[in-house]
């Protein structure tokens, strides 16, 4: 089937968010009810119901009736090759993730990239509802997913992947600056790179803002690679 592009087709904000909401709740059937919460959740009009009948109506007309199945509930029902971001978000972090348990880095790479190409692109911008906040919740932490995997991945890697992961750990630790798995990565990447040095400056950093927002330390995995670090730069200060 060819491709062919929708927005205008698609005429005003309303009929935009009904079919993202829509597509992004495709697995399952959608009550008229809940769809005219997503759409108006704070004013909705006088006439809810006969300007949702508008709007479904319009959105069959430019998909086709096939495309929009049912009247008390719809579901928005695509080709069995379509692409939605937002699954492919999902499922690329999911099977990122499960390589990087196993070890298996280059398979690992391609779908953590995905999921982060699709993460960074935001979701609805300069729209606001609930189910839009969820919904950015939850890609922000696809995101931070997908920087992790790709870290992990480049720096097993080696070679020319080292800079990409270096990039992607210093990336997570400025979005996420309490996840200590940013620092890690970031101080092996440095490491890695002969910078054992500048990988101890991160350590500090870390350490610095859980003992003053936190009260902390460090967990476990940060402070014996901080020893492991400071071993091999013949460096005697104390632990943790």
């Amino acid at each position: 089937m060819r491709a062919r592009r929708l927005e205008s087709a698609l005429r005003g904000r309303q009929g935009r968010l009904l079919f993202v909401y829509l597509a992004a709740n495709r697995t399952r059937p959608l009550g008229r009810d809940e769809l005219a919460d997503a759409l108006w959740p704070a004013n909705p009009p006088g006439a809810t119901e006969a300007s949702l009948s508008a709007l479904l109506s319009k959105l069959r007309r430019v998909l086709g009736p096939e495309t929009l199945a049912g009247k008390g509930e719809v579901r928005l029902v695509l080709p069995p090759d379509a692409w939605v971001d937002l699954e492919a978000a999902g499922a690329g972090v999911h099977r990122a993730e499960s390589a990087v348990a196993l070890r298996e880095w280059t398979r690992a790479w391609a779908p953590a990239r995905t999921a982060l190409y699709v993460a960074n692109r935001g979701f609805l911008p300069g729209e606001d509802a609930p189910w839009i906040e969820e919904r950015r919740r939850w890609l922000e932490d696809v995101r931070l997913r997908a920087l992790e995997c790709i870290a992990a991945a480049g720096l097993a890697m080696g070679g020319t992947e080292r800079a990409a992961a270096e990039r992607s750990a210093r990336t997570l630790v400025e979005l996420a600056p309490f996840r200590e798995s940013g620092y890690r990565l970031l101080m092996e990447a440095l490491a890695a790179s002969d910078n054992a040095a500048e990988a101890i400056r991160v350590y500090d950093r870390l350490r610095r803002l859980l003992r003053d927002e936190l009260g902390i330390a460090p967990g476990a995995a940060a402070q014996e690679l901080h020893r492991r670090l400071l071993a091999r730069l013949d460096v005697v200060r104390p632990g943790g």
